[in-house]
């Protein structure tokens, strides 16, 4: 209902936008969002918003309101705004200090449409700024989508003309900052324009979806732009922009609070050698604007309660729990359900995902998977998935972190994994839809071969006897959802001795795709593309391989992607 209750909000705002104001009233940027904030969750407004005199405060009453305060004065005059809820729209963790609107967390950001002849934004750098020229603390601006600066802060302050001598132009200007909280933040001091607007500055709508995403270094994309594992960190390699978890509430058009601190775990932050370390630790500052110490205030959970919260912690407690697998790993799964119950007091109603993975851990996330079981006794609305383990092919980031393949494929996975966990459609953009698919072989008509599924899902088929035809013998991946109208592209890596042609299928309720693949003893790279013509839930791709003895057949990268 919220979501339908927005799309109709958005179509009745711009057919009001062009009518006549009804009633007047003295309300300003804050009344619009309290009206729209109640309209999404169903609660109607007060009835001073009742612009129109029908007796009821709806959408209709919402859209008056906006045109009025889009309204033209026809005197144009220097204002200084400062960046607070009323006038911009806040994303993940901020602190307001002594007028200055500090971006603390990772993907903090202030987010507003402003109209005006020429704008600026003052900022300003915390203590960060003494940091070593590597470590000190990085943001961006975006101009209707558009990136116009990447900026590691070195000065106390900073101003930035966004625009000058452009008659009442309207754009969305955002500000992020894009390094992580313990390198320190960048403040907003005030946004300055020229404008004849009634009200030239205002926040940008907020998304009906609200996701908190809770990690380490894999969440704060550190290194994401590394150009290799053998470089070395820096904030300037360090963009929250390209992480898997601002990518994926891009994605599902989401707000996203975040709270991520790289070497950070459950029970114990990264150490090389098992000891424990119980300095990084994300249950211990979780309840923390920051552990930067310019801001050591709590954070309000009252202001906005998530519909999902995204675990991704453990990988930094890998080398603690291997050291003692039996003390710490029950240590693991005690202080992982200790943390469950932390977050679902502050997030009472959010679907809760618990992931790892990315840099490996498989051993870490039976643990998870135990705390996860042992804690939906009492708490069902909580879930977890083991991430797919980054691989050289995909390239890597610095110090052997995610590159921005990976962190892209991830926020495809994510993104689908939400919506699955607040009950929305997702429409599976980029998303492998053959990952989860159950790998087995067919024979038929007195054919006689074996298989072998690899860790990696490499498939490789020895054929003794391949029957007469190539289906007397396939390789099945079966259990694949498709979307009618959907987009895919199969591809994989293939070799074949001796050299041989034989046909793959995808089926179902109908045959989607026939194509031929030719392969022989080098690596050979295949890919097909077809649109679904139906929606199937029960798909499967055959590797038809049968019709010919004593042959070898080794798929390797299986995969089928929605691009569209």
């Amino acid at each position: 209902m919220k979501f339908k209750t927005a799309i109709l909000t958005a179509a009745l705002t711009t057919a009001l936008l062009s009518g006549t104001v009804y009633a007047a009233g003295s309300f300003g940027v804050s009344d619009a969002v309290k009206l729209q904030r109640s309209l999404h969750s169903m609660q109607g407004g007060s009835a001073d918003y009742d612009l129109d005199g029908s007796g009821e405060v709806d959408v209709f009453d919402l859209g008056l309101m906006q045109r009025q305060l889009s309204a033209d004065t026809g005197k144009t005059a220097s204002l200084r705004v400062p960046a607070t809820s009323e006038f911009v729209k806040l994303q993940s963790r901020t602190v307001t200090k002594d007028g200055t609107t500090w971006l603390v967390q990772s993907g903090a950001a202030m987010e507003s449409y402003i109209t005006a002849d020429s704008a600026k934004i003052t900022l300003a750098g915390s203590s960060g700024i003494r940091n070593g020229a590597d470590y000190r603390p990085r943001y961006g601006i975006w101009i209707d989508g558009e990136q116009v600066a990447d900026t590691v802060m070195d000065e106390a302050a900073q101003e930035i003309t966004l625009w000058t001598g452009e008659k009442n132009r309207t754009s969305c200007v955002k500000v992020m900052l894009l390094s992580e909280a313990m390198y320190g933040g960048v403040g907003i001091q005030s946004i300055d324009v020229e404008s004849s607007a009634a009200i030239p500055v205002k926040p940008v709508p907020q998304s009906d979806l609200y996701v908190e995403f809770i990690g380490d270094s894999i969440t704060c994309a550190y290194g994401v732009e590394g150009a290799s594992q053998g470089d070395q960190f820096k904030t300037s390699t360090e963009n929250f922009s390209k992480s898997y978890a601002y990518l994926a509430a891009q994605q599902i058009g989401a707000d996203y609070t975040t709270c991520c601190y790289s070497g950070h775990g459950i029970v114990s932050g990264y150490t090389s050698d098992g000891t424990k370390n119980a300095e990084s630790l994300i249950p211990d500052c979780y309840g923390k604007s920051s552990k930067f110490a310019d801001y050591g205030t709590d954070w309000d959970f009252t202001s906005r309660s998530a519909d999902a919260v995204v675990i991704n912690l453990g990988t930094n407690d890998i080398n603690y729990v291997a050291a003692d697998p039996e003390t710490n790993g029950a240590e693991f799964v005690k202080g992982y359900k200790d943390f469950l119950a932390a977050v679902r007091a502050v997030h009472p109603d959010a679907a809760i995902i618990c992931t790892v993975g990315t840099m490996g851990g498989d051993d870490v996330y039976k643990l998870i998977e135990q705390a996860v079981n042992e804690y939906k006794a009492k708490d069902a609305n909580v879930t977890c998935y083991f991430s797919q383990t980054h691989s050289m092919a995909d390239g890597l980031g610095s110090d052997w972190h995610p590159s921005e393949k990976t962190q892209r494929n991830s926020a495809y996975v994510m993104a689908d994994k939400i919506c699955q966990a607040v009950g929305r459609y997702s429409d599976q953009m980029g998303l492998d839809v053959a990952a989860e698919a159950v790998y087995d072989m067919k024979t038929a008509n007195g054919a006689n071969a074996a298989h072998y599924v690899g860790f990696d899902k490499s498939f490789w088929i020895n054929t003794v006897t391949g029957g007469s035809a190539h289906s007397d013998v396939e390789a099945v991946l079966s259990g694949v959802t498709l979307q009618k109208g959907g987009k895919y592209v199969l591809s994989c890596d293939v070799t074949a001795t001796p050299e041989r042609e034989f046909p793959v299928v995808i089926r179902g309720k109908s045959v989607q795709l026939t194509e031929t693949v030719t392969a022989g003893a080098s690596e050979t790279h295949f890919e097909a593309e077809f649109t679904a013509a139906q929606n199937d839930n029960a798909a499967e791709i055959a590797f038809q391989v049968g019709g010919a003895d004593s042959c070898n057949v080794n798929l390797k990268n299986i995969k089928l992607t929605k691009v569209g």
